[in-house]
């Protein structure tokens, strides 16, 4: 969840030693080993008291605590010593969400972007509260940019289409999942259940748009690839009906 890696200037770059011990704070934060990462944070700020995103990392662990007073003054002070670095924006904005102030958290999270515009685990975070906070223009364009950055992701395709219609932009939508289709080999398809669920979104796009015609011959073709069969018999029906 967080960036297991720095990005500091300079005066904040710790040495080689010290450097692999911040990594382990962060593992020991993703796999709930707290008092683990406590005391590797420890470490690091006993010989480097100013390094911001050590104690950003360690307000996070505290947070996880209940210490959250003490949480948000490390975090902060952290920031203050490094306003530069994209790892303690991030860490704001993770502390921020576990208090379910996503606004505030939105802010950190793009602030982090600025300093790391292509940090795909940043962009995912962000999108999860744009989407929670129905920022639906904003959810489009970073899942777009999700796209961008890895186009060979499945999920990429299917949460910029599926970000295309929750802002109302069907015919984007469907260009997103035509153009996903180009880019797989038909001949080696076979059934499974996120692919079809893909191909059951865009019928239902095609039903929106009006085109019944095309909605139902969609639906036939793509029926052998659809794992879920009370769907398209469900389908079928309500368009016969």
């Amino acid at each position: 969840e967080i960036l297991g890696r720095m990005a500091t200037p300079n005066a904040q770059v710790l040495p080689q030693k010290e450097a692999a011990v911040f990594k382990t704070i962060v593992k020991f934060y993703e796999t709930k080993q707290y008092k683990k990462g406590l005391k590797a944070a420890d470490s690091i700020i006993k010989k480097f008291p100013n390094h911001g995103e050590t104690l950003a990392m360690k307000g996070l662990t505290l947070n996880c605590l209940d210490k959250k007073k003490e949480a948000y003054e490390l975090v902060r002070l952290g920031l203050k010593n490094c306003m530069t670095s994209h790892v303690c924006w991030h860490v704001y904005g993770l502390l921020y969400r576990s208090d379910r102030d996503y606004k505030e958290a939105i802010k950190c999270y793009k602030q982090a972007l600025k300093r790391d515009k292509d940090n795909t685990q940043i962009l995912r975070d962000l999108s999860l509260l744009q989407i929670q906070m129905r920022e639906m223009g904003g959810f489009a364009e970073t899942r777009r940019r999700l796209l961008t950055l890895n186009p060979k992701n499945r999920n990429n395709w299917i949460g910029f289409a599926i970000a295309a219609y929750t802002s109302g932009d069907l015919d984007m939508a469907l260009q997103v999942f035509h153009s996903y289709e180009t880019t797989i080999e038909s001949d080696n398809i076979k059934p499974e259940y996120e692919h079809g669920e893909m191909l059951l979104c865009k019928n239902r796009i095609l039903e929106e748009k009006g085109d019944l015609e095309a909605t139902l011959n969609h639906l036939i073709e793509s029926e052998p690839l659809v794992l879920d069969k009370i769907s398209v018999r469900e389908k079928k029906m309500s368009l016969f009906s």
